[in-house]
């Protein structure tokens, strides 16, 4: 029953009972008392369903592969049974080992381990290149550290250069893991699984969608992993207030996104585009409507990233135009409107994109343009938006699913868009022939 209330689901053997209060976790499991007051003094009231479940399965040592809707506290579930296990910090290397898709991401898991481990002396190091420099000098220095943060390829050039040891690892964990068992990351993945050689590690894999095909690979190298399902599998939270808008054609986005604007709106707001380039070309077409725009992508450097994360944190910068994989996982706090700019190639794609706002049981909006190129994709994100219980008109859940074919030539390949450009093809030719005059001329 409390499962049911909870909507908790689980697959598996011997799965431990979950928790209902961060009080048990002191009577129940033997917590130190310091972790219990990083809670308090962090405002953490009472466990999310994903923390009831998951903190038991991590502390009795089994696998588990956890899905539950993005800002639902799944980072705290595993930092808590992590810290609990590593007792206090050890000069022995690392012990524990987090991968995250994105830099960004892995800052943030970084200060909430740093938040939830006041009180005990752990080190924790988040590697780039001036830790790992660092470490390749004085390799003594890799045996003070107890937990480990990284990028995929960050760790495994790492590795490759024998500046980090993994052979004491005992947590390993994959943080937005469908995006890590990807083909694009997989290689790396196999990599790192490799170094980490403790015959007792426990294996751990987080993320907000997680489909079949990742499910069935993961079961490959975990043993008898524990399956931790919140809500429904492929759905959205509740507090999302879903919403689709047909634009007609390309040109049709800009002018609903400039509507939308004019007729007023209330920041923070991210809008999700799909190529580097087409981030680029909205961001100038936006930043002459007199409203505090910036862009993220990864050609953009790291002071840069940061300051503009920090920024939109605290509200100067009020619409952010972003690339998917750059805004996986990261907690903006607060965001209230996503826009989906162009159509999501994959259900997964739309479910962590929309999970940037309604997050920690607040509400918000998510509007998703499409055009007549979209259309045959439609009823996937129908699907979504009626699991989570949107209400949806009827002519929509009559259109057909598309085919598997369909789906993941999609996956593999955006559908090719119109620049974003608001100067008519008269006015770019006429700028390209006076640019072709002016060389001339020179």
């Amino acid at each position: 029953m409390f499962r049911k209330r909870f909507r908790i689901h689980t697959y598996g053997t011997d799965i431990p009972n979950p928790f209902s209060s961060f009080d048990d976790l002191e009577s129940k499991y033997d917590f130190q008392p310091y972790i219990c007051k990083n809670l308090r003094n962090s405002a953490y009231e009472k466990p999310t369903p994903i923390q009831m479940q998951a903190i038991p399965i991590m502390i009795h040592g089994r696998d588990i592969m956890a899905m539950a809707p993005t800002g639902s506290g799944k980072t705290l579930a595993y930092i808590l049974p992590i810290l609990h296990d590593l007792k206090g910090p050890e000069k022995m290397g690392y012990r524990a080992l987090v991968i995250s898709p994105t830099r960004e991401l892995a800052h943030q898991i970084y200060r909430e381990f740093k938040k939830m481990s006041v009180g005990k002396k752990f080190k924790v190091c988040m590697l780039t290149k001036a830790t790992a420099a660092t470490q390749a000098q004085s390799p003594h220095l890799r045996e003070k550290f107890d937990i480990l943060i990284s990028t995929p390829l960050r760790l495994v050039h790492a590795i490759q250069e024998e500046n980090v040891e993994l052979k004491n690892v005992r947590h390993l964990i994959l943080d937005e893991a469908d995006k890590l068992l990807e083909l694009g990351f997989l290689e790396q993945t196999d990599e790192i699984f490799a170094a980490c050689s403790n015959t007792k590690i426990q294996k751990a894999l987080f993320s907000a969608t997680l489909p079949s095909s990742v499910e069935s690979l993961a079961s490959n190298f975990m043993k008898d992993p524990i399956r931790v399902v919140i809500g429904l599998k492929n759905a959205a939270t509740e507090t999302i207030k879903q919403r689709l808008v047909y634009v007609g054609q390309e040109e049709g986005k800009l002018i609903a996104v400039r509507q939308l604007i004019q007729e007023g709106f209330k920041p923070p707001v991210l809008i999700f585009v799909q190529s580097i380039e087409r981030a680029k070309e909205l961001f100038h077409e936006l930043i002459y409507d007199s409203i505090n725009v910036d862009v993220i992508h990864s050609e953009r450097t790291k002071a840069q990233r940061d300051s503009i994360i920090l920024n939109f944190r605290q509200g100067k910068i009020w619409v952010l135009i972003a690339t998917e994989l750059m805004a996986r996982g990261m907690d903006f706090k607060g965001v209230n409107l996503v826009i989906n700019y162009d159509f999501p190639q994959s259900v997964q794609s739309y479910i962590h994109r929309i999970g940037r706002t309604g997050r920690a049981g607040r509400t918000g909006d998510a509007v998703t343009y499409y055009t007549k190129d979209d259309a045959p994709y439609l009823k996937s994100i129908v699907n979504v938006m009626k699991e989570s219980g949107c209400e949806i008109p009827d002519w929509m859940l009559q259109l057909k699913n598309p085919s598997k074919e369909s789906k993941q030539q999609l996956r593999k390949k955006p559908i090719e868009r119109k620049t974003i450009n608001t100067r008519s093809t008269y006015d770019i030719k006429k700028m390209k022939h006076k640019k072709y005059v002016f060389i001339i001329l020179l």
